[in-house]
């Protein structure tokens, strides 16, 4: 459900008054507070609430309550359509150098191996899709006002592996530690990593072994809630956290050689020979 008077740039609630002046005041009185919401979809359940909570309000005199007078009218109207009415707007930007898209003057991120191509974004009043054909390759929340930017650290895990010098100050990393997808734990395997095999290495083994995995466990199962760490007191009396190489892991789980040593006995025929031969030469000189 959405507000019909809320533009989808506006966290504030506008409530349009009469133009004739005899009827502005009463609809000034019945106006009510704009509650502070920190997104749309905070004032829709808000909205909803506030739904369910009128149908028990009466109208002045009136015998049955709004809920009442609802469910006596409900079978006299028409059934709801069985098609979907897509209510978003289609746009067709093209990916840019830095793997971002530019709908409605902001910036979203895709996955970088889309550079250049053109791709379709639909886009609600809450949130925009983006699709390759008919696949799914992003989805974000919209943002409001202009020139913002959202950023997901997993579309550029590709690109870093490559530059694994730009991920500490890049900006989908900052991003993700706001939005608590880049947690401590992260911080104490980055630092062991580069503790273990030096900065550029411990980076691109923190991107391929750690950050992927991690970042798509995140987004599978995120359901808007930021993930809560663990308290500072149990991650210090728990294990420290250490960082395996994915090609030490790799040899560790290779199946049991039994074949038999190599032998080298069969070289010393050619020792042999040689030591023939020279003798030969010696006689026959």
């Amino acid at each position: 459900m959405e507000h019909p008077h809320l533009q989808p740039w506006q966290r504030t609630v506008t409530t349009p008054l009469p133009t004739c002046p005899k009827n502005k005041a009463r609809a000034s009185r019945s106006s009510v507070n704009t509650p502070e919401v920190a997104s749309l979809a905070e004032l829709n359940e808000l909205v909803d609430r506030w739904d369910l909570q009128d149908e028990d309000r009466r109208l002045r005199s009136r015998s049955r309550t709004i809920g009442e007078s609802f469910a006596h009218e409900q079978p006299l109207l028409r059934p709801l359509p069985t098609e979907v009415f897509e209510t978003g707007r289609w746009f067709t930007p093209r990916v840019n150098r830095f793997g971002q898209i530019t709908v409605r003057s902001n910036t979203y991120s895709v996955p970088v191996h889309f550079i250049g191509r053109q791709l379709r974004v639909l886009l609600h009043a809450n949130d925009l899709v983006v699709y390759e054909g008919r696949t799914e390759v992003a989805r974000h929340e919209r943002l409001s006002g202009r020139g913002g930017s959202r950023l997901v650290l997993d579309h550029y895990l590709q690109a870093l592996l490559r530059k694994p010098g730009a991920f500490p100050g890049s900006t989908p990393l900052e991003q993700a530690r706001s939005a608590g997808r880049f947690t401590p734990v992260h911080d104490r395997w980055w630092a062991a990593a580069c503790a273990a095999h030096g900065d550029a290495a411990g980076t691109r083994a923190l991107i391929a072994d750690a950050v992927a995995l991690e970042a798509r466990k995140a987004a599978e199962g995120d359901t808007g809630d930021l993930p809560t760490p663990a308290p500072a007191t149990a991650q210090a009396e728990g294990p420290a956290a250490t960082v395996t190489s994915l090609t030490d892991w790799r040899l560790s789980h290779l199946p049991p050689d039994n074949r038999p040593l190599p032998s080298v006995a069969h070289y010393d025929q050619l020792l042999n020979r040689r030591g023939r031969r020279a003798g030969n030469e010696k006689e026959g000189s």
